[in-house]
């Protein structure tokens, strides 16, 4: 297992801002179905005491990130194809809704900024779709529907699916995909207010995932 960049946390909110970078690091696919974790060794990476790594990761067990085996080790949840499957359809609910309601919203310069995402140079360092820009992309777009409701639930969902999003990048068939492919044909929709388009876009993007992982 390669070991994950995981940015240091700033002292002041230490016990938030541990959550917070760890859970950054979960969505955003940093570790595998099955990875073991080592307190210890989280604790060294953040720069912190392992007290504030123990409450987060007790956070993160409570949301399905993780689970707490009955030998003590703190793994992530391996591979299931039906939770996949399940994860699949629970995605495409909320994101849709917020997708409706960010294009009740969203100005000319929103759209400019999600373009830029998918212009900056790729954090990829292997060649393999660009985790970081992907999630930066999504969370921009949500976020423009303002939704109070809507956010916490897509976050939930994302937190248990980077482990799958990790597994699908180590697949040989992510080198093959255009990864931005669908992000590219979701601005054009937006900047045409193509809703229907713009949806279609979107259920593409999530679904091309899913199907390396259920083919």
């Amino acid at each position: 297992m390669s070991t994950p960049i995981i940015p240091r946390i700033d002292p002041l909110k230490l016990r938030e801002n541990v959550y917070f970078s760890l859970r950054d690091a979960f969505t955003r696919g940093a570790f595998a179905p099955g990875d073991v974790l080592s307190l210890r060794t989280l604790a060294d990476q953040l720069g912190v005491s392992m007290t504030p790594v123990r409450e987060a990761v007790r956070r993160l067990v409570a949301e399905g990130a993780l689970v707490d085996t009955p030998s003590r080790k703190l793994m992530v949840p391996a591979f299931d194809a039906q939770r996949a499957a399940d994860l699949k359809a629970a995605r495409l609910a909320p994101e849709s809704l917020a997708l409706d309601q960010a294009m009740d919203r969203i100005k000319d310069a929103d759209i400019d900024q999600l373009e830029e995402i998918l212009s900056r140079p790729s954090a990829s360092t292997t060649g393999q779709p660009d985790l970081v820009a992907n999630h930066d992309f999504h969370q921009m777009l949500y976020g423009f529907s303002q939704s109070e409701v809507l956010l916490p639930m897509i976050e939930a969902l994302w937190l248990q699916y980077g482990a799958y999003l990790n597994l699908i990048i180590s697949s040989p068939a992510s080198g093959q995909l255009d990864e931005h492919a669908h992000h590219r044909a979701l601005i054009a929709a937006l900047r045409a207010g193509r809703r229907a388009d713009a949806h279609a876009a979107l259920e593409a993007d999530i679904t091309r995932s899913f199907h390396v992982l259920l083919p």
